[in-house]
């Protein structure tokens, strides 16, 4: 979920493109996003990152990670017409057009890739679906925070609509962590397994503070796949063992490699 790390995942699947871009799309969603929290507790552009590192990731282009970085900035006091004066015109109607998708405005159900994986030169629809997809996923990531009925409303809407549309695009992957992540809120399967969710959540307080949102969800969503008690149980043990040497090597990365 690191600024790094989407630039990364950009370059490889466009190294010929300037990413400079990209970097320039995080420094305004900071400015603009400074002080907004989500319900975690976790500063809000932790969720543009997210957002952004999953569309890089399918190897959406750069222009399509900028609106992912940026696709919340509508809600902050960012002055109307900035990003377009800033960004280009074509990225500011791509944020309006993932507004209004996610608004339930436009509806999501026609908008597919016409192909089994996203074009190196998505159109703009391809563009929006990946942006609400990653979108949904992250929010699906930590719906832990969110009031029950909220988790059960938006949990079936992802089951139903989210997860097939993942499919359909050919983005099997994220389909599968949206109909995983669905079904771990619909179908618990015991009141028992609440508490390993509060023992993950409890762990990421002994990594660095830069690292805990990173963790914590990839620990719940890979936790939401696993389908027992037992499973989740061992799953838990084995964070639970690994936990001190993850710490000290995200705080010594350096002295982390000299060990290995």
């Amino acid at each position: 979920m690191s600024l790094d790390g989407i630039l990364a995942a950009a370059r490889a699947h466009h190294p010929d493109a300037d990413t400079s871009v990209i970097q320039h799309a995080h420094d305004e969603a900071a400015v603009w996003h400074a002080g907004q929290t989500r319900r975690s507790g976790d500063p809000y552009l932790t969720h543009c990152l997210a957002v952004a590192a999953i569309v890089a990731d399918i190897g959406m282009p750069p222009a399509v990670i900028c609106a992912a970085l940026l696709h919340d900035v509508e809600d902050t006091l960012c002055p109307p017409g900035r990003v377009a004066g800033h960004f280009g015109q074509e990225i500011a109607e791509l944020i309006s057009a993932v507004r209004s998708a996610k608004l339930g405005t436009a509806p999501l159900n026609g908008l597919a890739f016409e192909g089994s994986r996203p074009a190196s030169q998505p159109t703009r629809e391809q563009a929006v679906l990946a942006i609400c997809l990653a979108d949904r996923l992250h929010n699906m990531r930590t719906i832990a925070f969110l009031a029950p009925a909220v988790q059960h409303r938006k949990a079936q809407e992802t089951l139903n609509v989210l997860a097939p549309l993942a499919r359909k695009a050919g983005l099997t992957g994220v389909s599968r962590e949206l109909h995983a992540l669905s079904a771990a809120v619909l179908r618990p399967a015991s009141t028992g397994s609440a508490l390993t969710p509060r023992v993950l959540a409890t762990l990421t307080l002994l990594l660095p503070a830069p690292h805990r949102a990173r963790w914590r969800e990839e620990w719940h969503a890979e936790l939401a796949t696993l389908p027992t008690r037992r499973t989740r149980g061992r799953f838990t043990l084995r964070v639970l063992l690994s936990t001190p040497r993850l710490s000290l090597t995200l705080r010594h990365p350096l002295r982390g490699e000299r060990r290995r």
